[in-house]
């Protein structure tokens, strides 16, 4: 049975005490068979503290391994697992990547981790048990490739007891890289957030340790992530107020900023209690869809220290707060990717969105909130329509500053009452005095279902719009519109 907070830290936290294996042939693991669709993705192992990461087309997950021992009441975690997926449904086990063995200052525990890209490489940032004075430490590991082989990058703690204004215990490291470079590190436990700024080099803070404010009943395990200019911070929290009934559980809730270091503002309960005691997530965007990834008890044998990743859909509102998660048994549905927006820098969430005219019962918001169509049909994440207009209607991006634009992707809405696949569409820049067709404009595809590309050449400009024809007696609208930067 767990104790409330103040006597449950010998619980949750045993595994400090836990001796370090040896750990050889990182990277030399062969994958483990394809598993398929379902919760937990894995089973043959338990893993624990999930961080998803995509590159290309594929996401991978690093995740702990728990090797507890059935009826063991402490954390027995002495290396981390790659977990990576195609379509988010059918997941591969490429084996233990890194382990406390991979630095040898070390002396136990391979609690939860992130991996972060910069410059080609791929820094996994790391909560691990140092020797001497103090008792978490966060560790840096360096590959380059998503799968390593990864080495120390650092010959010791990137933050430690010693490090100013350091959390009552250095753990659970998310680290976010901003639109302009500069990547931010947040950490802690004990209800001690912290957040710093690093180098370019990764591996050396730039500038003091911060507190950031406004993040309610903060208890551990944060979580960093962007979408559509603002700021997202996800944790692990344990409070009775709305959160658990029980004190020795966990949900998550979340905060937003308009700044990476805040200030936050909380904005409620994303994930409620699962089956473990312990509640750690982290939220990807992979082909277009939002995914929150988290562990659970529910794999067989499993329990608070034998735990096991799971993957489920994330779905936001029109005005960005996130709709609370509903876990499943089944898993979120195979996304290959097949019709989702094309890869690059997508630019519409900084844009401003007009239009010559929109439906009373729809919303011009729709064009960039960020929505995965299902098809044409799917009102889900909001469309946009100008029924009953008729003729030529247009929509519109506006930029405070000039962008570099060459190509944007479309996905129609078709209603099948009176607002239906245009006849033919073309995209326009502004000059600074008119409109103009953009330069060697390629077809402006109007078929349904899917993304549909435009490509032209590189124009820059404050406005883009896409000017619509409809076909004789209907109207058009549209549930996606991207546009994107060279």
């Amino acid at each position: 049975m767990f104790r409330p907070p103040e006597s449950r830290r010998a619980v949750r936290w045993a595994g400090a005490a836990t001796a370090a294996g040896t750990l050889v042939a990182f990277g030399a693991v062969a994958p483990a068979a394809p598993a398929h669709a379902a919760n937990p993705i894995v089973t043959h192992v338990y893993t624990a503290d999930p961080a998803p990461l995509v590159v290309g087309n594929t996401m991978y997950v690093y995740a702990g391994r728990d090797e507890a021992p059935t009826g063991t009441d402490t954390f027995v975690m002495r290396e981390w697992r790659v977990l990576s997926s195609t379509d988010a449904a059918t997941w591969t086990d490429h084996g233990a990547r890194a382990g406390v063995g991979t630095f040898d200052w070390a002396g136990a525990d391979a609690w939860a981790s992130e991996v972060e890209p910069r410059n080609g490489r791929y820094y996994w940032y790391t909560s691990v048990n140092g020797r001497g004075p103090g008792w978490m430490d966060i560790g840096v590991a360096v590959g380059d490739s998503p799968l390593g082989p990864f080495t120390d990058a650092k010959g010791g703690p990137l933050i430690s007891d010693s490090t100013p204004n350091s959390s009552g215990l250095n753990i659970d490291p998310t680290v976010f890289t901003d639109d302009d470079g500069q990547a931010y590190i947040y950490w802690g436990g004990y209800w001690g957030v912290r957040a710093a700024k690093l180098k370019p080099n990764m591996i050396e803070l730039d500038g003091p340790v911060v507190t950031p404010q406004g993040l309610t009943n903060f208890w551990e395990a944060p979580w960093m992530f962007k979408r559509n200019g603002l700021y997202y911070l996800m944790y692990a929290a344990n409070d009775t107020g709305g959160c658990v009934t029980d004190s020795a559980y966990a949900c998550q809730r979340y905060a937003t900023a308009t700044s990476p270091l805040g200030p936050w503002t909380h904005r409620g309960v994303v994930l409620d209690r699962v089956s473990s005691t312990t509640n750690h997530a982290g939220v990807v965007q992979f082909n277009g869809q939002w995914y929150v990834v988290y562990h659970t008890a529910d794999a067989p044998g499993g329990g608070n220290f034998r735990r096991s990743v799971a993957v489920d859909l994330l779905h936001f509102n029109a005005d960005g707060t996130i709709r609370k998660v509903v876990p499943t048994t089944t898993g979120p549905p195979p996304n290959p990717g097949g019709g989702g927006p094309p890869a690059g820098t997508n630019l519409a969430p900084s844009a401003t969105a007009t239009t010559s005219y929109v439906s009373p019962w729809e919303s011009v918001a729709a064009l960039h909130n960020g929505g995965v169509p299902a098809n044409s049909a799917d009102r889900s994440n909001l469309a946009y329509g100008n029924w009953p207009q008729q003729g030529t209607q247009w929509v519109e991006y506006t930029w405070p500053s000039a962008r570099q634009v060459n190509r944007v992707a479309t996905y129609w809405f078709d209603d099948g009452q009176g607002i239906d696949l245009p006849a033919s569409c073309q995209v326009q820049y502004w000059t600074g005095s008119a409109y103009l067709p953009v330069p060697g404009q390629s077809s402006c595809p109007v078929a349904g279902d899917t993304y549909t590309v435009t490509t032209f050449g590189t124009v820059s400009t404050t406005r883009l719009r896409l000017a619509v024809t409809a076909r004789p007696g209907l109207s058009t609208g549209l549930l996606e519109w991207l546009a994107y930067q060279p």
